[in-house]
């Protein structure tokens, strides 16, 4: 194979589709037709004497080779990325630019007020655009550029993919104040007795006090699920349910909180980008921003219970 003969665009079209598994969304994200989707696999087909992807009713699924090309090959168009990048410099005053990321309501109320606050100072014309994205998804978000940052717990381990701990918490048993059982520890058995409210992006699926409970042969009582934390805050000013959450929450919202009966792994949270992104001037100046936020929240948070 002669590189000297290969033309650069064919791998990001390779890229596109690899990303994609589907040639019209593929062409979408790199600007051409179809047909020239097809006429570029068709010259890397033969370039790489491979079929490279095979069509599936799940998709364009890339062969072994493919496989073990898409690394060097994302590699490279990054480092093209970046020398185009980094030759330009990023005035967060002058810049106008949308930053679209990934959280949960929950992290919307700790991140974005703040985040807002220092914008209008330092970069009043920078939009912000923030929704939940599937977590099986968003690695092939940030890698199509259709996701600047993701804010989740630990859980994506995908090598494209680069992350750093925001925040951490511990979970407890938050219930409005006035509450029967209201007061300062709870046993397990009055865990056990209340009605939980139960807060997830997935339609089904056990949260981390339900994985622990399981292995003790108990279950408890899950009255409402929903994917919106402020919303339970509502609900339970005007009934007796409780809601296991972390400590930042319950605190913000006023709600009378204790420890858990058992033992929860702590809740971290996490910043995530593609690597791809990674020494792109804008988005490391939007990395720095959150990160020292959070930060802020933490240590105002640590001084708030020293107060205490």
């Amino acid at each position: 194979m002669n590189l000297n003969k290969v033309d650069l665009n064919l791998f990001i079209v390779f890229d596109a589709i690899y990303t994609e598994a589907n040639l019209t969304r593929a062409g979408q994200i790199v600007g051409i037709t179809q047909p020239a989707v097809s006429n570029a696999l068709a010259r890397l087909r033969e370039t790489f004497n491979d079929p490279l992807f095979v069509r599936t009713a799940q998709g364009m699924v890339p062969t072994p080779m493919a496989q073990n090309i898409i690394g060097p090959v994302r590699n490279a168009l990054s480092l093209l990325r970046v020398s185009v990048q980094e030759s330009r410099t990023f005035n967060p005053l002058q810049a106008n630019k949308t930053y679209r990321i990934s959280m949960t309501d929950l992290t919307e109320e700790v991140i974005l007020p703040p985040l807002f606050q220092r914008l209008r100072r330092l970069a009043p014309a920078i939009q912000i655009e923030s929704f939940l994205s599937k977590r099986r998804e968003t690695t092939k978000e940030l890698a199509a550029g259709r996701l600047d940052f993701a804010v989740d717990a630990p859980l994506n381990t995908d090598p494209q993919v680069r992350h750093v701990k925001l925040l951490a918490d511990r979970y407890v048993c938050a219930i409005r104040k006035g509450h029967p059982l209201a007061k300062d520890k709870l046993s397990l058995d009055e865990y056990m007795s209340l009605t939980h409210i139960h807060i997830s992006s997935r339609r089904s699926g056990l949260g981390y006090v339900d994985l622990t409970l399981g292995k003790m042969g108990i279950q408890r009582k899950i009255a409402l699920r929903s994917q919106h934390y402020l919303m339970a805050s509502t609900v339970m000013q005007s009934t007796d349910m409780a809601i296991t959450v972390p400590e930042r929450f319950a605190r913000r919202h006023g709600l009378h909180y204790v420890g858990l009966p058992v033992e929860v792994p702590p809740v971290e949270t996490h910043l995530y980008w593609h690597e791809s992104t990674d020494q792109d001037p804008a988005n490391r100046w939007m990395r720095e921003q959150i990160i020292e936020i959070a930060q802020q929240v933490s240590m105002q948070e640590k001084q708030a219970q020293v107060a205490l």
